[in-house]
Order: C-alpha cells, then sequence, then structure tokens
C-alpha cells in the first residue's frame, strides 16, 4: 500500500510539463478583458466567429475602467463638434506626428459607438431637452460628454458578455495570463500562458489575435515609491507590448511619453476635466491660470512642469471659489467614480474643497496611445504589421483616443478578425518552449531575488535615466542598466502562480524600458513638449523628423528603427504639411561611450575648448557674437545683461509701448531678446507693427524670423494693408528659410496685397510648403491660367492635390456644361487640368481631381470615368467619383451611386449619400436614400435621413 505525501505548505509549485499543456481553440482570440477587449468580443461575436476572451485578472473588475468613469473626453456629437474639427485638434496636440486616418475613425465613429453603449445601458448626461450635454474644457471645440452613473460602465459591459447569445459564441478565461503571441507563416496563429491561480500551461490557436491589454502603467516609478502606486492601472504591465514586439510587430511612437498631472501624494488624476465644466481650473500658488496650451498634450505639460518647478509654485486645482452646489456635485463624482478613494484621502488631511484648493504634481512616465502616442502601429481598421494580429485600446497608437476610441478600435478589430477561422496546423514548438522557459524559470530558484526588489531596481533606472528631460548620455546609461538587468530578471524567485504573473510582468517592463530608451536615443530632437525633451538637441526638427518613428526585432533579435514619413492629411492642418513619402532605415540605434567622463587621456579641463584654443566656455552671447562677421567678441553683452534686457522687455510690455520703443530690443544683438521683443510687439501691436514684423523674418537668427512668421500669421486680421508690410513681405519671398516665405505668401494672400506675377513665381520654389501656400494664393486671384499650368508639372503629391482643390474652387462658377468651354478660355484650362489630373498617378490627386469635378461640373464623357472610377482599389479615389456624380446627369449617375452604397468604405457610402442628396428630386435617388437610412455606419444613417 503507497501512502501520499502531501508537499510542504511553503514549497513551490511544480514546474507543469510541456506535454500536458492545456489548449483551447477558437476563431478569434482576445487578449485582455477591458475596454477595448470586451467591445472586441462583442463584436466578433456579432460577426459570427467563436470568441475566446483571456483576461489574467476577472473580466468583471478588469482594465482601465474597473471603477467605472466619470465621462467621455472625445465625444464627437452632432450639431455640437465636426469630426473634421476633432482630427485637426489631435494633429496639433501631438505635433502634427498621426495618422489621420486612425484618429478619424474615432472623431466618425465615436458618435454612433455612444450611442450603441447607451443601448447597453451606459448613461450619458443629457439636457432638459433630451439633447446630449456636451461640455467645453478646451478653448476650442466642445467634446466632453459627462456619465453621471459612470461608476456601472463595467458592469453594463460584463452583461452584455454574459447574454445568452452571447455565451454561446464568447468563452470568457479569467485567470490566464498570456505572454507571446505564436506566430506560424509570417501571422498569428494563437497564444501561449498560464493560469494565474493553478500555474497550469496554457497554449491556443486561433484564426486572429486581438491584443488589447492597456498601457505600459509600471513603466516609471512613482514619487511615492509604491510599485503600484501608479497614474495608469498598475496591472497593466507593458504586457501587450511586449508580446507584439515579440511577434514581429512594429510599435511606433515609443519615445512620446505619457505623464500626466496628477494629485500630490495620490495615484489619481486631478480631474481637470471634470471640474472646469463646473468652473474650477489649474493655477499657481498666486490664483493665476497659466496653461496657454490649448489641447491635453505634451506641450502643456511642459507648461505646467515649469510652473512646479518656478517660484510661481505649487500648482493647485482651485475648487474653493465655487459654489457649494457646484462643490457638492464634484464631491458625488469625483469621491465616487473617479476614485473611491479620494474622499477619504482629503480627510485625512484636513481638507475640504471649500476651504482648500487641491495641490497638484506630475506623474511618473508611462507608454500609452489613448493618452499620448506610444504604441503598438496600427491602420485604421486595428490591424498590425503582423497578419492577423490587432491592437486596440491604450496599447494602439491611436494618439488621444481615451475611452470612445478604445471602443471604437475594438470594434473595427472585432469586426475585421471574424472573417477568420481557427488556425489548423501545428503550432509553433520553439515559441511554446521559449514562452514555457519565461513563464516557469522563477520556480527552479524559489530563494532568488523576489520580484517587488527586481521590479524597484528596473524602475528606478526608468526614473534616473530615462523620464525628461532626456539625453544621449543619460539614454546611454540607461541601455546599460537595462542589460545587467537581464540577469537580475533571469534570477528572480517565485514559489506560487501569482508570483510567476508578477514576475513575468518584469519581464514586460524591461522589455518597454528598452524601447522607451532606445527610441528616446533615435529621435535626435525635441518634440511634444516634456512628452520628449531632448536637452542635447532641445529644437524640433521637421527637415529630419516629421516622421513617426518606428522599431521592429529583426531576425537576428535586434531592435532595429525605420523613419516613416507622416502620410498625407485627410484633414488640412496649419503649421503642418506631410508629404509622404518612403521611409528611411535607421538599423540599430547604438548607445553613446559613458564608460568615462571624456578621454581618459586628457586632464581635467575648466571648461570646453573653443574654436580659438580658449580655456574658458563660450555664454549664447559670445557664441553669437562669433558667429557675425564683423561683431567683435569683446563687445558682446554678458549673459547677466541679456537677462536684464529680458527682464525690460517684460516691464515694458505692461506700458503699452509705441514702436520707437521697441526698437532698440528689436536689434539686440542677443537672439533671444529680439525673440521676446518680436513676442512683446505682437502683444502690444503699436502702430507700425506689420512692416516691423516684417524686417524680422529677415533676421539672422532662425528662433526670431519663426517667432515674427507666428506673429504675422496670428495677427493678420488686424493688421493694416499698408505698402511697407507689402514691401517687406515681398522682400521676404527671396529668402533662404522656407518658413519665412510660406508665411510672407500667406500674409500677402490674407491681406490682398498680392498680385498674380508675384504669387506665381513662388511655384517653382523648392518647398513644398511654400508652394502650397502659392497655390492658395492664386486661388484668391483667380488665376486659373497659371494654376493649370503647374497641376501635372509639380513633383508633388500634395502640391497637386493643393492645385486640384484650388481649380475647384477657382472653376466653380465658370465651368458648366460640356467641357471644354468655348465662352470663356480659362475654362478651358481648367478644365484640361482637371482632366490631365484624373491621370495622374498618384490615388489622393486623382481623388482630390474627381472631387473638384463635383463643384465645377461633370458633364457625360467624364460622368463615364467616374462610374468607372466607382471600381477603383483606393477609397478615396472611390469617394472623390461618387462627389463627382453629384453633379453629373442623374440618369448616369443615380444607379452607380445607389450601387456605391454597398461600398465596404463608410466615406465611399457617405460620399455616395452626399452625391444622391443633390439628385433627390428623382424618384429612384430618393429610393437608394431610403436604404441607406438602416446603413451601419451613423455618418450614412444620418446624412442619409436629412436628405429625405
Amino acid at each position: 500500500m503507497t501512502t501520499s505525501v502531501n508537499p510542504p505548505a511553503d514549497a513551490p509549485l511544480a514546474v507543469p510539463s510541456l506535454a500536458d499543456a492545456e489548449e483551447l481553440t477558437c476563431d478569434v482570440l482576445v487578449i485582455g478583458g477591458g475596454t477595448a477587449g470586451t467591445m472586441a468580443a462583442l463584436t466578433a461575436a456579432e460577426h459570427g466567429a467563436n470568441v475566446l476572451l483571456l483576461e489574467k485578472a476577472h473580466v468583471r473588475h478588469s482594465g482601465a475602467l474597473a471603477m467605472g468613469m466619470d465621462g467621455v473626453n472625445n465625444a464627437v456629437i452632432p450639431g455640437r463638434a465636426e469630426p473634421d474639427d476633432y482630427v485637426a485638434e489631435i494633429t496639433r496636440a501631438n505635433d502634427g506626428i498621426v495618422d489621420q486616418s486612425t484618429v478619424r475613425q474615432t472623431a466618425t465613429r465615436g458618435f454612433a459607438m455612444v450611442q450603441r453603449l447607451e443601448s447597453y445601458g451606459v448613461k450619458f448626461e443629457k439636457d432638459e431637452h433630451g439633447d446630449y450635454a456636451v461640455r467645453q474644457v478646451h478653448r476650442s471645440g466642445s467634446y466632453v460628454l459627462p456619465m453621471p452613473e459612470g461608476k456601472d460602465v463595467k458592469k453594463v459591459l460584463y452583461r452584455q458578455l454574459r447574454r445568452r447569445e452571447m455565451r454561446e459564441r464568447i468563452r470568457i478565461e479569467n485567470r490566464v495570463m498570456p505572454v507571446r503571441v505564436l506566430t506560424a507563416g509570417g501571422r498569428a496563429v494563437g497564444a501561449a500562458g498560464f493560469n494565474t491561480r493553478t500555474g497550469r500551461f496554457v497554449q491556443v490557436r486561433a484564426g486572429a489575435v486581438i491584443l488589447a491589454t492597456g498601457a505600459c502603467g509600471r513603466l516609471g516609478l512613482p514619487a511615492s515609491g509604491y510599485l503600484y502606486g501608479t497614474y495608469e492601472n498598475p496591472t497593466n504591465a507593458g504586457d501587450g507590448y511586449a508580446m507584439a514586439y515579440h511577434a514581429g510587430a512594429e510599435l511606433t511612437g515609443i519615445e512620446c511619453f505619457q505623464i500626466n498631472p496628477l494629485i500630490k501624494d495620490y495615484n489619481g488624476p486631478a480631474c481637470a476635466y471634470v471640474a472646469n465644466p463646473f468652473g474650477g481650473y489649474q493655477v499657481n500658488r498666486h490664483g493665476e491660470r497659466f496653461v496657454d496650451s490649448d489641447y491635453w498634450s505634451g506641450q502643456m505639460m511642459a507648461e505646467f512642469a515649469a510652473e512646479v518647478a518656478s517660484d510661481r509654485g505649487p500648482v493647485y486645482l482651485k475648487l474653493s471659489h465655487l459654489p457649494e452646489e457646484s462643490v457638492s456635485a464634484l464631491e458625488a463624482i469625483l469621491h465616487s467614480t473617479e476614485r473611491p478613494t479620494r474622499g477619504t484621502f482629503h480627510s485625512g488631511r484636513g481638507h475640504d474643497y471649500r476651504t482648500h484648493d487641491v495641490e497638484m504634481h506630475i506623474s511618473e512616465i508611462g507608454l500609452c496611445g489613448g493618452h499620448s502616442a506610444s504604441g503598438v502601429r496600427v491602420d485604421d481598421q486595428a490591424r498590425t504589421t503582423v497578419p492577423r494580429l490587432y491592437a486596440a485600446g491604450d496599447l494602439a497608437c491611436v494618439p488621444h483616443n481615451y475611452m470612445i476610441g478604445a471602443f471604437v478600435f475594438g470594434d473595427l478589430a472585432g469586426a475585421d478578425a471574424s472573417q477568420y477561422s481557427a488556425y489548423e496546423g501545428e503550432l509553433p514548438g520553439e515559441q511554446l518552449r521559449e514562452a514555457h522557459e519565461l513563464i516557469y524559470r522563477p520556480l527552479r530558484n524559489p530563494d532568488g531575488p523576489p520580484q517587488p526588489q527586481v521590479e524597484y531596481k528596473l524602475r528606478r533606472f526608468v526614473n534616473d535615466y530615462v523620464a525628461p528631460p532626456k539625453s544621449g548620455a543619460r539614454l546611454s546609461l540607461a541601455l546599460e542598466a537595462f542589460e545587467r538587468m537581464r540577469a537580475d530578471i533571469a534570477a528572480m524567485g517565485a514559489r506560487t502562480a501569482h508570483e510567476l504573473m508578477r514576475c513575468a510582468e518584469v519581464t514586460f517592463i524591461r522589455d518597454c524600458a528598452e524601447m522607451a530608451a532606445r527610441s528616446s536615443l533615435a529621435r535626435t530632437e525635441s518634440r511634444w513638449g516634456l512628452y520628449h525633451d531632448r536637452l542635447d538637441h532641445p529644437a524640433r526638427d521637421d527637415a529630419s523628423w516629421f516622421h513617426h518613428l518606428d522599431l521592429h526585432k529583426s531576425p537576428s533579435g535586434a531592435m532595429e528603427f525605420t523613419a516613416r514619413p507622416v502620410a498625407p492629411y485627410l484633414v488640412p492642418v496649419d503649421g503642418f504639411t506631410p508629404v509622404g513619402g518612403l521611409s528611411r532605415s535607421l538599423g540599430e540605434v547604438h548607445a553613446e561611450d559613458v564608460a568615462t567622463a571624456g578621454s581618459r587621456d586628457v586632464a581635467p579641463v575648466a571648461g570646453r575648448v573653443g574654436a580659438e584654443g580658449a580655456g574658458q566656455e563660450r555664454t549664447p552671447s559670445e557664441q553669437y557674437a562669433a558667429s557675425v562677421p564683423g561683431r567683435e567678441q569683446s563687445s558682446a553683452p554678458t549673459a547677466g545683461q541679456s537677462s536684464a534686457r529680458l527682464l525690460e522687455l517684460v516691464a515694458l510690455a505692461d506700458e503699452e509701448p509705441e514702436l520707437a520703443a521697441l526698437q532698440p530690443y528689436l536689434t539686440d544683438p542677443v537672439p533671444a531678446v529680439r525673440r521676446e521683443a518680436v513676442a512683446v510687439l505682437t502683444e502690444t501691436l503699436p502702430p507700425g507693427t506689420g512692416p516691423a514684423l516684417a524686417a524680422a523674418l529677415r533676421d539672422t537668427a532662425a528662433e526670431v524670423r519663426a517667432t515674427a512668421a507666428a506673429s504675422l500669421r496670428e495677427l493678420v486680421e488686424t493688421l493694416p494693408p499698408e505698402p511697407d508690410l507689402r514691401d517687406g513681405l515681398a522682400a521676404a519671398l527671396a529668402e533662404p528659410d522656407p518658413v519665412v516665405r510660406a508665411a510672407a505668401l500667406d500674409v500677402l494672400r490674407a491681406l490682398h496685397l498680392g498680385d498674380t506675377d508675384l504669387f506665381a513665381d513662388a511655384l517653382a520654389d523648392s518647398d513644398i510648403a511654400v508652394r502650397i501656400e502659392a497655390v492658395r494664393a492664386l486661388v484668391s486671384v483667380d488665376a486659373a491660367g497659371e494654376l493649370a499650368q503647374a497641376a501635372i508639372t509639380d513633383p508633388s503629391r500634395e502640391v497637386r492635390v493643393a492645385i486640384a482643390k484650388g481649380l475647384a474652387t477657382v472653376g466653380a462658377e465658370r465651368l458648366a456644361g460640356d467641357l471644354p468651354s468655348t465662352d470663356d478660355p480659362a475654362a478651358d484650362l481648367i478644365a484640361a487640368a482637371l482632366t490631365g489630373l484624373l491621370d495622374d498617378p498618384d490615388a489622393l490627386v486623382r481623388a482630390a481631381a474627381y472631387g473638384a469635378l463635383g463643384a465645377t461640373g461633370c458633364p457625360a464623357r467624364l460622368a463615364a470615368r467616374a462610374v468607372a472610377a466607382l471600381s477603383e482599389q483606393a477609397w478615396q479615389v472611390r469617394a472623390g467619383a461618387a462627389t463627382a456624380l453629384s453633379v453629373a446627369d442623374p440618369e448616369v449617375a443615380v444607379p452607380a451611386l445607389a450601387k456605391a452604397l454597398a461600398d465596404a468604405n463608410a466615406d465611399v457610402r457617405k460620399a455616395a449619400v452626399l452625391a444622391l442628396t443633390r439628385h433627390r428630386t428623382t424618384e429612384e435617388a430618393r429610393a437608394a436614400l431610403a436604404t441607406a437610412t438602416t446603413d451601419s455606419d451613423a455618418d450614412v444613417r444620418a446624412y442619409a435621413a436629412r436628405a429625405l
């Protein structure tokens, strides 16, 4: 008889055999049961797929929505906001580095998602008339939609998952943590993980995999030192970032960190979004509002950090001035839905909103697409660069996507992934073995360093070397530290399945830390304000870095980088002109030599040795003086003198000075003084400001020229169109700085100070942005001939698109009936130019040309081409063709547009609906519009209903 012996209570978990793995099968595997994952599972199931939802905790309580949400930050509600305005807001907030096609999905689909959530039982605030009570928080755009019962959001979603019809399609496995996405044949085929309670190894075969694991919230270490006292949900340790990377997917924008304002000593946001509509706002210790940035962005955080560090700090969320009803309403939201422990925290300090304003501080760094722009690269259907692998929510790089965006991209991922059925091949054995080793290695060394100690050390390195402000030397030291941490992580010990989960999370954090450091080292500029502030590269460099920075794992296991140009915008945004083009490979990014402080063979020196051999480091003023021909270094002002001049300017601004009083500062030898003088001139606006700013466009310092250009554009509506201003701007067109030339054209156009000859010369400019300004200027003077001539010859797609749109404006009144017209020579030129652009090799140009026909007229021979174009591969061309048919003969246009209502792309269907609206006097058009009122896209339905 054999007697069984129970292992000691403190004995480590036994390492399970790989052969004993539990295997699960599904069509669509969703990893993560939070916001995006829940919606992805629901949508995939609604499309008929068999779904497996894995959650390392429990879906009922998991994700960033676990304790609810107080409101939606980005609700584009018809009548209160326009999708294009929202896209432009996000573009500006992210310094232009965006793929607008993804942001536009949130903008156009967000309202339908709000209505879908409402149908589930999620409550959004409405006014007395039943309209959504959208609040304006920023100075432009009304996007914040409060949720009075937001604490129940996750409960409502879980209830949807457990509906009978959903239970038949969705299998939920709680307490299962994937650690790797499995790939075969270049595509995702499943995942490997383990049960966080029993420790059992789990392998999954799937037709498609959706990653929805949230942000990397445990990257930096909070000021409190608590591992889990983070701003973001601390259970989000970068799992999806690491899994996507090791699966071969591209990640992008990882150098653009998430940093947020939060309550001092409390891991929760200060909730200005909630307080602002009630009259709360951020102030310094003097009660002064100080944030100039118009959107939640890195620039706003830079302003916030500077104020905290100045003698005007600390910074507060001011509430003490509010009436009792507002304070009570805020308490009801902030102490329940937002953070149930918040009231306890304030009470413990003896603080009350009626008597104390809330001190604010700055969070640790993290990675997050939904609140910044660092995540897995996805397209407008949530597809990653690995076939059948999707990403949604805070993990995906859709800048400032927030909750609604997470739901939208979860929905997109679920819909697209539902077309695939379970993988039937053999799962990759080597990948399974690597995942098994990653998970169970700590059990082989149960008395090794515990996970909290190793994680604390790792994240302290993140704070020391990676958090802004950044420098090449510190980032290089970070890479050395993270490489050493491999050994510490390999030595970690664990005894339980829960500890295995925490140890696996540390590997994810290390991967994310290395990505963050290498990405920050690769981008040799400063951008996004505090999010990527390089002390050794303090300026923004659009010439070299108006690019996405993508990273991926090479076949050899190295981290490699690519600079990918920003694609041309769907929504134009002043100040940014992406032109697309080819990516450039950067390869591996290597650390700088930081083994010694300077050369080993050189004795310590007093300062940097200049070109003249002097042993003193030159001040910025001295460097400037040395760079200007004929200026003696001995005559350059000292740093103290420059500071005094700046202080004089600040005082002078309060006196509303005349131009003569500012003139000495506008010609000061120090660029910083001249730049501040331009700023004061812009603020005070004395007579003669326009010509003075035009003169500053020819300054020797780029920073002064840029400030003058921005000022002229800012003041263009208030500047008198005087001859001296015109002469100064015309002279600036010969300057080598393209920023200057573009600004000069813009102001000449806006003030009606230019003519065709002046503007036409700029069409030959070497800079694309300048040529686009020239196109706009020529449109303003109806220069059809010059525009038509440049339509085919310009080498830039962006310029040709601008010309097509310009021809539409100029020709709208001229062209009617058949082309070409014999009555108007300009009409003939426009007609010929647009016809030529219809043959352009670039799809966006063809799309713009067809769209232009919608304004100028679409005669029979071009209508036939538009009908044919409805079958082109590029959806933009199809949408443009539909627009062209809006003014074609109804007998030709309506049948073709009716067929276009079945197009797979919602924007094409929308264009078809808008075109049919112009033909709605015909019964055939009205019948087609009636079918569109049940379209799956909210915009299509809304425009169709409005037309009827």
